[in-house]
Formats: C-alpha cells, sequence, structure tokens
C-alpha cells in the first residue's frame, strides 16, 4: 500500500494518531470516487451518470415499475429517484404515466431508445468494471466480490435507501 498519501488524525478517544487508511470508511469512499472516475471516462460518450445508469438497469430488469420499485432495486431514495426519472425523462430515455390501478403511483419504463443505450452502456460499464478490477487477481476479484456482497447484505438496513430482493 502507498502510504505517501496517509494523512492521520487523532483518535478523540485514544489521543493517538489513526491512519485514514486504516477506515473502512475512506477506502470505500475512495474507491467509489476512483469507479465513478472510470465509469464516467468509459462512459462519456453516454452522458449518463452512474446513479442515472443505475435506474436505467432497473428499469431494464422490471419495465413498468413505480418509483419505490425502482428506487429500491437502484439502492436510491425515492425523492431523488423522482429528480433522476424526470432527467431521463426530459432526455426521452425514460416515459413516466400515472398507474392504472393506484393513481398515487407513478410508472416508469424505458423508452426504445432508452433500452437500446442501457443495453449499449451494458457493454461499455462492463469496461469500466475491469478496468477498475484490474489490479486484483481473479481469486482476488472474486474473494472481494463476495465479501462487498456480504457486507451490504449485512448493514443493508441501516441505509437511507436499503434495496430490497436478491442481487
Amino acid at each position: 500500500m502507498n502510504n505517501k498519501n496517509t494523512t492521520a488524525a487523532a483518535s478523540p478517544v485514544t489521543g493517538s494518531v489513526t491512519s485514514l487508511w486504516n477506515r473502512p470508511g475512506y477506502l470505500v469512499r475512495r474507491l467509489h470516487q476512483i469507479h465513478v472516475a472510470i465509469f464516467l471516462e468509459e462512459c462519456a460518450a453516454f452522458g449518463i451518470t452512474p446513479v442515472q445508469y443505475a435506474v436505467m438497469t432497473a428499469l431494464l430488469n422490471r419495465p413498468d415499475s413505480d418509483q419505490v420499485t425502482v428506487a429500491s432495486d437502484a439502492g436510491i431514495d425515492r425523492t431523488n429517484v423522482a429528480d433522476v426519472l424526470a432527467r431521463l425523462d426530459q432526455r426521452g430515455l425514460v416515459a413516466r404515466s400515472t398507474s392504472k390501478t393506484d393513481r398515487r403511483q407513478r410508472i416508469a419504463r424505458l423508452t426504445p431508445e432508452g433500452e437500446r443505450m442501457a443495453r449499449d452502456m451494458e457493454r461499455v460499464s462492463l469496461s469500466a468494471q475491469t478496468k477498475f478490477m484490474a489490479p486484483l487477481s481473479a481469486e482476488k476479484r472474486t474473494r472481494l466480490m463476495a465479501l462487498m456482497t456480504e457486507l451490504v447484505e449485512a448493514n443493508n438496513e441501516f441505509s437511507r435507501a436499503p434495496t430490497r430482493g436478491s442481487h
């Protein structure tokens, strides 16, 4: 590990210095920043953010979903998913309508253009994921994915936007 970028902070409990590199939350945030940068670079031609892509993937997997379902599938809070859907709707990638069975619900579906883009992006986003995970051996990639899945599932209830269902 490259410790030259290590920043230390005094622990309020012991007064000792704790490296940020020893804090899981710090490393998770840094990994997220790096992954987003790689995703945006690889997927630049689409002009879609990772969150928008998650919503599009949720709709690709479950067309005609209400906003609560999309939010849960994508792990995004309901307010933010409404904003994301509105932006995708403005771009002509998503169509929204009122539910025929419950007038309070808004139903979303990818348009043909949105479905085409989501499928095209899947290939490119896999390239971003491969680039992100490339420093690890195949065995370590498998282990990391298993550990991350375990942590997400075990701590899902603490999220502001818990997901439901299987991965």
